[in-house]
């Protein structure tokens, strides 16, 4: 399959909602369960896991939230810490947050450097990370707090020798391009929705996404 462009991605999205009518919380269900699914088979054979997801204000986000909370159900121990004000989550991502609370998974805040500090020590210790901050919408320049978040994840990654894993796109990394954007999380694998993004067709993009895997999510690719 072809790799495909921000816009395209987009009007795949677009046209999956509106005209077959599969609800937008019913891909983000999609994606995150298929990423879900890629990372508990990276985690078979390791003793009481433990997994933290990194959520961001926007679908990306919600992706994690679904993330988490199958890897819970899976008996996997979860922490999510969200980079954004509850208030500020698009709709979906509202809805996947609200399940998790539901279920009592462990959210923590991240509002400043002082709490990136912190919770980077915890990252350290975890058998897989997740990256769900920034998705294929985010181009230009990373900016802050977010330079600091990124930084700190590609500064504390795992001990235990677990994974760094980016849902979609490796945040800061512009999915058109396959460029940082001053700054991008660099992932051992990537689990990217659809198709493949044209940036990652820039040999220097693996640096940043490390082995690409593409998950579908009920939207067939033909709509772009």
């Amino acid at each position: 399959m072809e790799s495909l462009s921000r816009e395209q991605i987009r009007q795949i999205d677009r046209r999956a909602i509106e005209e077959l009518g599969v609800p937008g919380v019913v891909l983000m269900e999609n994606a995150g369960r298929g990423a879900a699914e890629i990372i508990l088979a990276r985690l078979i054979g390791v003793d009481d896991p433990l997994a933290v997801i990194l959520a961001g204000a926007g679908n990306n986000g919600g992706d994690g939230f679904v993330v988490a909370r199958h890897l819970h159900l899976a008996g996997v121990r979860v922490r999510v810490y969200l980079a954004a004000e509850a208030d500020r989550l698009s709709p979906d991502a509202r809805v996947n947050q609200d399940i998790a609370r539901g279920m009592g998974l462990d959210i923590q805040p991240l509002r400043g450097a002082a709490d990136v500090q912190e919770a980077a020590a915890f990252w350290s210790r975890a058998h897989v990370l997740v990256d769900g901050l920034l998705g294929t919408g985010f181009y230009g320049q990373v900016r802050p707090p977010l330079t600091e978040i990124i930084s700190a994840i590609n500064e504390s990654r795992p001990t235990t020798g677990g994974l760094v894993v980016a849902l979609d796109v490796p945040s800061g990394l512009d999915c058109d391009t396959g460029r940082p954007g001053g700054v991008a999380v660099k992932a051992d694998l990537t689990v990217t929705f659809v198709a493949r993004k044209k940036g990652f067709d820039d040999p220097s993009s693996v640096a940043y996404t490390g082995e690409v895997f593409v998950v579908g999510i009920g939207a067939p690719a033909e709509l772009n």
